[in-house]
């Protein structure tokens, strides 16, 4: 007997903290319930020097991020969340000069400029710029390295947006 009312009142509980006003996702997503689409617009590519990929490479990880991480359906343009904004440097600099005055490590950084539009709360409206790196031998070719050191950054940047936008770090 004791068993079963101790089941019953976690059931009780959880119904009270499961319930809110959002919608909530195992990713940690606090999406607005009044929220039903998301659009994410092309990210053009305004650095200096230009990855010919990367725009579209970038533009399907943030889309796919949305799609896979919440209920809400993509549309072209004017979702209830929106997302636009441009990438504005990829660049490649020496970081660790060896006693030769020679690089040890190179950095591939990429910077992305957001304007997040949120329709059912605009006091979650930003716009904000994320930089992220990897580092790489300089020994190594860009052109070897590239795709794998853009994925890699693409996937933390797309992480701090989707956190930014949606779990309000």
């Amino acid at each position: 007997m004791k068993s079963s009312s101790l089941i019953a009142t976690v059931c009780i509980v959880l119904a009270f903290v499961c319930q809110g006003c959002g919608i909530y996702s195992f990713s940690g997503a606090s999406i607005p319930a009044e929220a039903k689409t998301i659009s994410v617009q092309y990210f053009p590519n305004h650095a200096q020097l230009v990855n010919p990929t990367l725009s579209n490479e970038f533009t399907t990880a943030l889309r796919d991020a949305m799609m896979n991480q919440t209920p809400l359906d993509m549309v072209e343009e004017g979702g209830d969340l929106a997302f636009e904004g441009e990438i504005t440097n990829y660049q490649t600099t020496p970081i660790a000069i060896t006693a030769g005055q020679t690089a040890a490590l190179n950095r591939l950084t990429i910077t992305v400029k957001v304007r997040f539009s949120n329709r059912i709360d605009d006091t979650k409206d930003f716009e904000s710029t994320f930089s992220r790196y990897e580092d790489y031998p300089s020994d190594q070719d860009l052109n070897a390295v590239q795709e794998s050191l853009s994925a890699t950054i693409i996937e933390a940047l797309v992480e701090d947006i989707f956190n930014k936008a949606l779990v309000n770090w």
